[in-house]
């Protein structure tokens, strides 16, 4: 392996774990949203719960990992160029939706770029459409619709068999039980989530020659990704966080533990079986279903533009993907993929300034949700 290369395998890993932590502050939310908004756990507690959860669970099966590795595009005409080019598409746009708030699919954009790079590298027959069907498009489809349905049953049940407690007693006992369920909610995140970002380094070393095609991803990999997830979980992605704590429904206990309890249950599943789904569908599914269970007003608003960003999300990160790949191609492996990492910081570095002009962090994430989604002068979303 000569230094060009070796410079770029670094590059790659960095961008990697880079989006892996955008990943873990992008989806806080998915876990820990519902118990801040209901005040069961403090924020700053909810998120180093989930950050010390996600660690766990991204030891706990690397089923999520293969399937990236091997079941989306030929590993036979992916080069390293590929997967800078694709997980470029994903940091972008994970950073985008954060800045707007919107629980976007951190799954969606990274499998896009890297769809989206290949495309333009080896074109369309190198991409496994039959594997991006049965594990992308159809869980996409089924699994929020799934949740939102059983957390509507969950919902109902909860308020049922609890209608003869007290209210104070109710409410002590259902913040308990949410510590509960968003810490196994933060769990099975680390066991889908975090594997996506070691199924792509693996596709990098073998891209790059450093590992074989039927290798398992190797252990400094895995612990890696799970120390980015961990750490970025912990930053707290209090935009999204609010959006879908306080955005979709006014949440109370009841309906945060069956919409947890909902939610873990679904992606500890889709992880045994291997499915890279999107945590951010199921738990927004879950958050409707519990508005629905009690016959409370959903913001169809606000969902309606989720819904609208989770079609988008893989072919725009495709297109992110597949014009990094062009001009890395055009300017030259190891300069394009220096000056696209350039570009792709300074990008994340000019949102994040915008964001601090009105920053959401623990001290308004909780305010109310007024009619024009929250907070004055904040890219807004609509009721």
């Amino acid at each position: 392996m000569n230094s060009s290369s070796t410079l770029v395998l670094i590059i790659v890993v960095i961008v990697g774990l880079g989006f892996d932590f955008t990943n873990g502050f992008h989806d806080a939310a998915n876990a820990m949203a519902t118990s801040i908004a209901t005040g069961a756990l403090k924020p700053r507690v909810a998120v180093a719960i989930s950050a010390a959860a996600n660690l766990i669970g991204a030891f706990l099966s690397l089923a999520v990992a293969a399937t990236i590795a091997k079941g989306i595009v030929n590993q036979d005409t992916v080069t390293i160029e590929v997967v800078f080019a694709g997980l470029a598409g994903g940091v972008a746009w994970n950073v985008a939706t954060w800045y707007f708030s919107i629980p976007s699919s951190s799954s969606h954009a990274l499998l896009g770029g890297v769809i989206g790079a290949t495309m333009i590298h080896a074109g369309a027959s190198a991409v496994i459409w039959s594997g991006v069907a049965s594990k992308v498009f159809i869980p996409a489809l089924f699994a929020p619709t799934i949740a939102c349905a059983v957390a509507a049953l969950a919902t109902w049940l909860a308020y049922r068999i609890s209608r003869s407690v007290d209210e104070q007693t109710n409410k002590t006992g259902f913040r308990w039980g949410q510590i509960g369920t968003a810490t196994l909610v933060s769990l099975s995140h680390g066991t889908n989530d975090a594997q996506k970002t070691m199924g792509i380094l693996t596709l990098a070393l073998v891209a790059n020659g450093t590992i074989s095609s039927d290798a398992t991803t190797p252990m400094w990999v895995v612990i890696a990704c799970a120390l980015a997830i961990s750490a970025g979980t912990y930053i707290g992605g209090w935009r999204i966080i609010r959006t879908l704590g306080k955005g979709l429904i006014e949440i109370e206990s009841p309906q945060g533990f069956a919409a947890e309890a909902t939610s873990a249950a679904v992606i500890l599943t889709s992880s045994h079986l291997g499915l890279p789904l999107s945590t951010t569908q199921v738990c927004a599914g879950s958050v409707v279903g519990a508005g629905l269970g009690r016959a409370e007003p959903v913001r169809w608003g606000v969902f309606g533009q989720m819904a609208l960003t989770w079609m988008v999300t893989l072919p725009a990160a495709a297109m992110v993907g597949a014009l990094t790949y062009a001009v890395v191609n055009a300017i030259g492996s190891t300069a394009g993929v220096i000056v696209m990492s350039l570009v792709l910081a300074a990008f994340c570095g000019v949102l994040y300034m915008l964001s601090r002009r009105s920053p959401v962090d623990p001290s308004n994430v909780n305010a109310e949700w007024d009619a024009h989604g929250g907070l004055s002068h904040e890219p807004q979303l609509a009721a």
